[in-house]
């Protein structure tokens, strides 16, 4: 099969198109023809080897853990899935090397589930990672009714998906973004405040009694600048600073595989109360390309390598 692999840390341009075996199946697993994948911030953190400690990479490595595609073939215990059943996931594994920028990738059953019959391959391939983070950073943080919500970098891939979500379950919103991404966010529900000096104030300005849930997704700063912001009994939540646990009480978040999870995303997006931004879509071939775009920061929306 045709992969995107690398065999030594680096920059993007370690990343080859090469011919490699195809994968093997488990009796839990799954083999599912890609016909799309999509970049995430971890991809090229894990790339460069900044999180060698935290997760191992076996070379050479295919990088990627989102996907969309069709079952190809079944594992001897996977009755949740049947060959030709379109499917999405977050496939992540305990070690970085079978990854999903590839014509074929063995994915286990437990990070799958059926595709949203609303989306493209292309966007559903945007969903799983930002959207199980954005998901189990609301689930955990108790977001609901009559709650107010601060969410920082509401613009991005995974805040995008938490304004909805949180909007979805009867929550204000408040989000932090740019300038120039502030009709976008209005557009999903969102208060907008601008990052940077007198945030704290603006926040006040517009929720006097105080946050119930702070929603970091930027790190930098964040959870410092904002958690006296929390009314009596609020709660922290990040994905990028550890300081919300160990000092402020509250929640760190490191995404888990869930097919329950990606079933209630499924349900939100089939039912038209979810919606994805696709910024571009790549070659497989250029997916150097798309890991250059993905590491400007300067998109809004995922970056997807069709396969």
């Amino acid at each position: 099969m045709r992969a995107i692999t690398y065999s030594d840390f680096g920059d993007a341009d370690v990343l080859r198109l090469t011919e490699q075996p195809d994968p093997h199946i488990g009796p839990d697993t799954v083999v599912v023809r890609v016909r799309a994948a999509s970049v995430n911030p971890v991809d090229w953190k894990i790339r460069e080897g900044r999180l060698q400690g935290l997760i191992d990479t076996h070379f050479p490595a295919i990088p990627g853990w989102d996907v969309a595609g069709v079952v190809e073939q079944v594992g001897l215990d996977t009755p949740e899935l049947q060959v030709g059943d379109e499917v999405y996931g977050y496939v992540r594994k305990d070690t970085v090397q079978g990854g999903t920028f590839a014509e074929l990738v063995a994915a286990p059953v437990r990070t799958l589930a059926r595709k949203p019959a609303s989306l493209s391959f292309e966007e559903a391939a945007a969903v799983p990672l930002a959207g199980l983070t954005a998901y189990q950073a609301i689930e955990r943080s108790a977001v609901g009714e009559g709650r107010t919500v601060l969410v920082h970098a509401a613009a991005g891939g995974v805040g995008a998906f938490a304004v909805q979500i949180a909007k979805e379950r009867g929550a204000r919103v408040i989000g932090t973004a740019s300038e120039r991404n502030h009709e976008f966010l209005r557009g999903l529900g969102a208060e907008p405040v601008t990052y940077g000096d007198g945030l704290a104030d603006s926040v006040r300005a517009l929720a006097p009694g105080g946050i119930d849930a702070i929603l970091d997704f930027a790190g930098g700063g964040a959870v410092a600048a904002s958690v006296g912001l929390l009314a009596d009994g609020g709660t922290v939540t990040s994905v990028a600073d550890p300081t919300a646990r160990s000092e402020h009480g509250g929640q760190y978040v490191w995404v888990r595989p869930s097919t329950t999870d990606l079933d209630a995303l499924t349900a939100l997006f089939d039912a038209g109360r979810l919606s994805v931004e696709v910024a571009e879509v790549f070659d497989l071939a250029d997916a150097a390309d798309a890991h250059r775009a993905s590491e400007t920061g300067h998109t809004r929306g995922k970056i997807v390598v069709r396969v």
